[in-house]
């Protein structure tokens, strides 16, 4: 919720009440993100792969592969999800020219712009949305089926004014009503990497 004033409405160049839905809609969008994120430590289905306190590697993303190919899944519906500083090492690890001289295409796209795209069939996101474990660097990502885990809406966003006279403004109320849950426990596997950088 927040106050907004007639003052600070008819003295702004923007439309402010615009700019205050939108940026409700981002928080509430991020909540529920942190929060089905936060469901990527309830994996127990499969062996977590790393402790915390290694880099993570290629390897590992083609390890976490097989995992779900084991469980007979669909790689097409699969993903990888890491924070940024994470992905940064896969990246790097793609792209260590000590490694393969010879890089390939997947190499050069993750040279080129960053993107790594996808490895082992498993597409790779990126979200800040992540919280630290603990220790600085620290985070727990998961490569994961579609199915792995869910959201229930209830009720989506919805914005609501009210005006208050005596005050001269309107309160805006952003509410939503959702639930978050795992669906299969064996159709994930939390990737937990301590980041290189800081």
């Amino acid at each position: 919720m927040t106050t907004l004033t007639d003052l600070a409405r008819n003295s702004a160049p923007r439309n402010v009440a615009a700019d205050i839905g939108r940026l409700f809609g981002e928080a509430i969008a991020k909540k529920q993100d942190q929060d089905l994120i936060a469901l990527f430590d309830a994996f127990t289905g499969n062996t977590p792969l790393g402790d915390g306190t290694g880099a993570i590697s290629a390897a590992v993303i083609f390890n976490a592969a097989s995992t779900l190919r084991s469980n007979a899944l669909n790689l097409n519906d699969c993903a990888v999800v890491l924070h940024p500083k994470i992905a940064y090492d896969l990246k790097a690890n793609l792209t260590n020219t000590f490694a393969n001289p010879n890089g390939g295409d997947l190499q050069n796209e993750a040279m080129r712009s960053g993107y790594v795209g996808s490895l082992a069939g498993l597409r790779i996101f990126e979200t800040s949305n992540m919280p630290n474990t603990g220790t600085a660097g620290d985070y727990k990502g998961a490569a994961m089926h579609k199915d792995a885990l869910a959201i229930a809406m209830m009720q989506d966003i919805k914005v609501e004014t009210q005006r208050d006279a005596s005050l001269r403004a309107d309160e805006i109320v952003a509410t939503s009503v959702y639930g978050v849950g795992e669906i299969h426990d064996s159709y994930g596997v939390e990737l937990h990497y301590d980041s290189s950088i800081q």
